[in-house]
């Protein structure tokens, strides 16, 4: 184990403090130096602590629990030595990859485990024993213990990925119970973006006393999101989606819905006006939400449609823009959507189309409550008069054509008609 003390003061976490084959590891994966979390962290895991981490989303916090676990585990030990709970099945797969990595060089290997697939696959190879480290949703990793196909009597690490989302989700029983299924004398740490009660409760009731508590940075929305609010009109929502995704065209971006529902009448009239949109909902089998996220993680499809059900647990590192086609519900929700931009050190942009009736939400959340709103103004006669008059008619032909087939579904045809007749005269 790396030693931090240097004549009675803590050293700055390094990665050359750590075993030589999980650096050769990190410089596989092109890690080069600790993000905050990490700095923070790691040390303290390694000294034996229960940690509570609190951060920013995407700042590495699964290298933040993953290294001192793997520095930890010996590849030769056979059986489950750490349980990782997550939200959802895509998260569960990404936090296992990149265990997997770090571990590559060290002969430790992660396996996630999750609904929606076969559970005897998924029992045969926890039964070789093969993998030290199993990542999995809650419920799955219950239905595996009360079939006696999981056991957890020798975890040494257990950790709570995005607990308060898992919280959201009504996972809190299940938790609970899977804990209880492990050795009291484990080491614990959990990570959430927000501290709601629930959470503070599981706390105290499951974290030894003296655990560290680490938050980096006071405002959990990253200062490398560019945020805008834009005031329209609820008939004219489409239409700002539209030119918004338009203007940002080439841009991966993740548009907000509320449901299920919503997400596939949002995707059915993006295609309708050409623009490649896909939508992730519960209601997608396995396959199909894998292969949404796979073009969407290569960039075949650059606009994903999301429920925040269905959003949680994705983690891209280029997204640069967030559309909140309506703003949810709960404050904290708006924190984990904004976070899918922004992340890594990049920059993003998130932006909130607000109706007259979600007004009142902008001040139920901190982030916005500072933003200076913009105006939506919806493509009418004075535009089109405005183009017209502004340039010569054969180059706006087609932007013409298009503002005047719009215009015709709701206004009286002689107004377009005539304006378009003054100016070709």
């Amino acid at each position: 184990m790396a030693i931090f003390i240097k004549k009675g003061e803590k050293m700055e976490f390094t990665f050359n403090q750590l075993d030589l084959k999980v650096q050769k590891s990190l410089e596989e994966m092109g890690f080069e130096s600790p993000t905050p979390i990490q700095k923070e962290a790691i040390p303290l895991a390694l000294e034996g602590y229960d940690i509570v981490g609190q951060a920013q989303t995407g700042t590495g916090k699964t290298a933040a629990f993953g290294i001192p676990i793997i520095e930890n585990i010996n590849s030769r030990e056979r059986g489950v030595k750490a349980i990782v709970l997550t939200p959802t099945r895509e998260l569960a797969i990404q936090v296992a990859h990149e265990l997997s990595l770090i571990g590559k060089n060290k002969g430790v290997s992660a396996y996630p485990i999750y609904g929606g697939v076969s559970i005897e696959r998924q029992a045969n190879i926890l039964k070789r024993g093969r993998n030290q480290i199993v990542v999995g949703t809650p419920g799955r990793v219950k239905d595996l213990i009360s079939r006696g196909l999981l056991k957890l009597d020798r975890v040494r690490f257990a950790v709570l990925d995005e607990a308060d989302q898992m919280l959201d989700m009504g996972f809190i029983e299940d938790i609970e119970e899977i804990l209880s299924k492990t050795p009291r004398e484990k080491q614990t740490l959990l990570f959430s973006a927000t501290m709601p009660y629930e959470i503070r409760k599981l706390i105290d009731n499951y974290l030894k006393s003296g655990y560290k508590t680490i938050k980096v940075g006071k405002n959990l929305i990253t200062p490398k999101v560019h945020q805008r609010i834009i005031f329209v009109k609820s008939e004219d929502k489409l239409k700002a989606l539209e030119k918004l995704l338009k203007e940002h065209q080439g841009t991966s971006t993740i548009v907000f819905v509320k449901t299920k529902r919503d997400a596939a009448e949002i995707e059915k009239e993006l295609q309708k006006r050409s623009i490649n949109a896909r939508a992730i909902h519960g209601d997608l089998s396995q396959r199909q939400r894998e292969n949404v996220m796979k073009a969407f993680k290569e960039g075949k499809v650059k606009t994903l449609v999301a429920t925040d059900v269905a959003a949680r647990g994705i983690d891209i590192k280029d997204v640069g823009l967030v559309i909140n086609y309506e703003l949810p519900e709960n404050p904290e929700s708006y924190v984990h959507r904004i976070g899918r931009t922004g992340r890594a050190g990049r920059e993003g942009t998130a932006i909130s189309l607000v109706a007259d009736n979600e007004k009142r939400r902008i001040y139920r959340i901190k982030g916005l409550k500072h933003i200076k709103p913009e105006k939506f103004k919806a493509n009418d006669l004075r535009d089109l008069k405005q183009d017209l008059l502004s340039a010569d008619v054969g180059k706006v032909s087609e932007k013409i054509r298009k503002v005047a087939k719009e215009l015709l579904r709701e206004r009286d045809p002689e107004e377009v008609i005539s304006l378009l007749i003054a100016k070709l005269i």
